[in-house]
């Protein structure tokens, strides 16, 4: 049995027009051959970095922002 893993774009277009993730399990076993969608999520184990604000609504802009009140609030 031999698997790899491919970038889904890399496919003949009727393949990927089927596929819906970024990149796909390509197995063979026993002479056939199978395509298998692989879905990738990031996790907060995976990076510390997500976790409260992983929802895409704190922009950097809006972060620096708290961080000058947060400074300014400081020097106080």
């Amino acid at each position: 049995m031999t698997e790899m893993v491919l970038q889904a774009r890399t496919l003949p277009e009727p393949l990927f027009r089927l596929i819906h993730s970024e990149k796909v399990k390509v197995r063979e076993h026993r002479g056939e051959i199978h395509l298998i969608p692989l879905q990738e999520k990031i996790t907060t184990s995976d990076c510390p970095l997500l976790g409260l604000y992983s929802d895409g609504k704190l922009t950097v802009d809006k972060h620096l922002a708290w961080s000058r009140e947060d400074k300014a609030l400081e020097e106080l």
